[in-house]
């Protein structure tokens, strides 16, 4: 346990650091977040008997993010520069095509009777982690009404204080009261005792965070908790899913006391994204 607490405290300290400095150490850390998580979620096809192009795979997942997040920086419109970013942007979107189908090509070269799984869960990790690390990124340059245009940590760093809280809420609730099971066959622990523990501590967050951030108002940081609690745990029990079906406990072990970075990261992956949307349609990105 003090071990776990340890490394979990020095990597919130690490996590909101990246978060508050400036726009190249968030994008390269969010970067190098993304490959470790698609390195184990690449891991955990191996184990299962899986053979992604992992190469490949990491490539695409730097074009995707890059170009993303260069074109999120270029929508800045008081910074400089902002038209050969966006240049670079779309470059790098634009070199998608070859990445992609260096995939399939090179399932040409190996003697495997599965060509179309091992394509299929190449494709399936880009999705699943780089993307919503990419939206995720995209948070911080959200255009808001009366924002000044500049890049801002408010939404990003809202989102991981609801998130963490969420799932310390519906640990400690679950551990106290916790009787009803959630998704036995897939998380055995989860229970909705817990998973409302967690809604409402993250509501509260979102709150109290509405009273320093003034981006948004209350109701709709209270309404992005929301949307945060209900999907992250989603994300969790979809990673929880994958690691039964192989198995296994952690998906890593880069992390003392806590498995592996998609361990930590189950519930952002499907939260983000949705964040995002439900930004860009209710206050208009």
């Amino acid at each position: 346990m003090k071990t776990r607490a340890i490394t979990g405290f020095f990597f919130i300290i690490v996590m909101l650091g990246s978060v508050m400095l400036s726009d190249y150490v968030f994008g390269g850390f969010y970067l190098l977040l993304c490959l470790l998580c698609l390195h184990e979620f690449y891991g955990l096809n191996i184990k299962s008997g899986i053979q992604p192009n992992r190469l490949a795979g990491f490539i695409t997942a730097i074009l995707v993010f890059s170009g993303f997040a260069l074109i999120n920086y270029s929508s800045l419109s008081v910074l400089p520069a902002t038209e050969t970013t966006l240049v670079w942007g779309h470059r790098l979107l634009f070199l998608l095509p070859i990445s992609v189908s260096a995939i399939f090509i090179h399932e040409l070269f190996k003697i495997d009777a599965s060509p179309f799984t091992n394509i299929a869960y190449t494709i399936l990790g880009i999705v699943l982690i780089c993307i919503p690390f990419s939206f995720f990124i995209a948070l911080a340059y959200v255009k808001l009404p009366g924002s000044t245009g500049v890049h801002s940590l408010h939404i990003p760093l809202g989102f991981l204080l609801m998130l963490w809280s969420n799932d310390t809420g519906a640990y400690l609730v679950g551990r106290a009261i916790g009787r009803t099971k959630l998704f036995e066959r897939h998380s055995p622990k989860k229970t909705w005792e817990g998973f409302i523990g967690g809604v409402l501590i993250a509501a509260l967050v979102g709150f109290i965070i509405s009273l320093y951030f003034k981006d948004l108002p209350w109701n709709q940081w209270v309404s992005i908790a929301i949307i945060i609690s209900c999907f992250g745990t989603l994300g969790d029990l979809v990673e929880s899913m994958f690691k039964r079906s192989i198995n296994i406990k952690d998906s890593g072990g880069i992390l003392p006391g806590h498995g592996g970075l998609l361990d930590r990261f189950d519930g952002f992956l499907i939260a983000a994204p949705v964040v995002y949307t439900y930004l860009y349609f209710a206050v208009n990105v």
